[in-house]
């Protein structure tokens, strides 16, 4: 009974490389560094507006001090013109509560705002203290009779009371001026702060998402590669073990009934032609199941295994063959090296057995942009229509070009009757080469 048994979970699957892990940090500090900016940038904002709330709570507590002790001092005039004391003594003490209260009010209003001059509570002391003082000797002068008296120590004594209140006044306006013009320039740099946060914090976002997004897609694309790989090299046991081994039995039979044959048998001449092409079907389909199998355990570089190949596709001395490498050999990825070997192979086994050609030549580039690999024959070339429709049948090209696509790479072929044929494939740094590596090369 078949049993479906779940992939182990690996960590690696995570693994976007340093050199993206580093940008993304970075980035990530970057937009955490702009909101804990913008949020400081708010915080001053608002004690801004609080400390400007709090000298304004206080010109108006002052103001209305300054209101409440002209109204006190017009209504003593007031009962001085009537010349009726006990009036005047009964009437200015309610108004003296009142007053006090207001200065208290004002005294409290004062404590909202941390930066109050020294001189304002003293100012206000002095003036609750001689408002006090001088209400008493009003009244005492008042019950004597002697209302010029009164008149004149109202005039000399409460005068300055208004005086030192107005002087309150333009000093707590000019202190709400100074906070005012503050608030302002505040705002203003805040603003352009928010200017060129804002859009920084935008843009590392869309890097983020950019980075994040290339990282995941290279890495949904080696896994697909690592799943591809796995499924071709369980197709290639199946048939190894069905198809291929198949044709081996039946090829081993027919030997053993040719043998037995009589040499003067008509159809003895056709079962050895018969088995000719059995063997030459079953060296296709061994060369076709090396093409098939996963290499990605491999530890060989490509150089190695191309150096290896020649034998492989049946050259044995026949044809000239070297394969050369320039530049310092960088680790590719497993699914990668796959499939460049793949490709090459195929180049490979159309030169050895098509072309007809004196010298074959591998070249492989290492280089920081790209990987480069140029396979080259002295042949004689491949048919201009073949090169454009491939061959009916025949999916050499088609297939060399199809690999070349899915792992981001270009194919290209040239090819002339007297100039041989030249394959080039290139694939891009970023998609060959493992990321330490890469890393390396910058």
């Amino acid at each position: 009974m078949w049993r479906a048994r779940m992939k182990p979970f690996d960590i690696n699957y995570f693994n976007i490389g340093s050199r993206l892990t580093l940008i993304f940090m970075i980035l990530i500090a970057i937009i955490l560094g702009g909101n804990a900016l913008l949020i400081w940038q708010f915080r001053l904002a608002r004690l801004q507006t609080d400390r400007l709330t709090d000298v304004s709570q206080q010109m108006i507590a002052i103001l209305r001090l300054q209101e409440s002790l002209l109204a006190f001092h017009h209504r003593l005039e007031e009962l001085t013109q009537s010349r009726d004391a006990h009036r005047l003594v009964t009437e200015a003490e309610p108004l003296h509560r009142a007053l006090l209260e207001q200065i208290q009010r004002t005294r409290n209003a004062s404590h909202l705002e941390a930066g109050v001059g020294p001189t304002f509570l003293t100012t206000l002391e002095a003036i609750q203290f001689t408002l006090t003082s001088q209400l008493a000797a009003v009244t005492a002068i008042a019950m004597s009779g002697d209302w010029e008296a009164v008149r004149l120590r109202l005039a000399n004594e409460m005068r300055p009371l208004e005086t030192q209140t107005s002087a309150l006044v333009n000093s707590v306006d000019q202190e709400v001026s100074e906070e005012l013009t503050q608030a302002v320039a505040n705002m203003t740099n805040l603003q352009r702060r928010i200017l060129v946060v804002v859009p920084m914090t935008a843009i590392s976002t869309f890097f983020i998402a950019a980075f994040f997004g290339r990282a995941i897609t290279n890495r949904i694309t080696e896994l697909r590669f690592e799943e591809r790989v796995g499924e071709r090299t369980r197709i290639a046991g199946e048939m190894h073990d069905t198809l291929l081994q198949g044709c081996i039995s039946t090829a081993m039979q027919l030997h053993v009934a040719n043998r037995h044959l009589p040499a003067d048998l008509e159809a003895k001449p056709l079962v050895g032609e018969i088995l000719e092409q059995l063997e030459k079907i079953i060296e296709e389909s061994r060369n076709a199941l090396r093409g098939l199998r996963s290499t990605g355990g491999s530890s060989r570089s490509l150089e190695q295994r191309f150096s290896e190949i020649g034998e492989e596709l049946g050259n044995h001395g026949q044809v000239e063959y070297r394969v050369l490498v320039h530049g310092t050999p960088i680790s590719l990825r497993p699914a990668i090296r796959d499939e460049v070997y793949l490709i090459g192979r195929e180049a490979l086994a159309n030169a050895f057995r098509h072309a007809q050609a004196s010298a074959v030549e591998v070249e492989l580039l290492y280089q920081t942009s790209q990987l480069r690999m140029l396979i080259r024959d002295n042949g004689h070339g491949i048919d201009p229509e073949v090169l454009r429709a491939g061959r009916e049948g025949h999916w050499g090209l088609c297939g060399m070009r199809e690999r070349a696509k899915r792992i981001g790479g270009k194919l290209r072929v040239l090819s002339g009757a007297e100039t041989g044929t030249e394959i080039e494939l290139m694939i891009p740094a970023q998609v060959a080469f493992e990321e330490e590596s890469h890393q390396g090369l910058r």
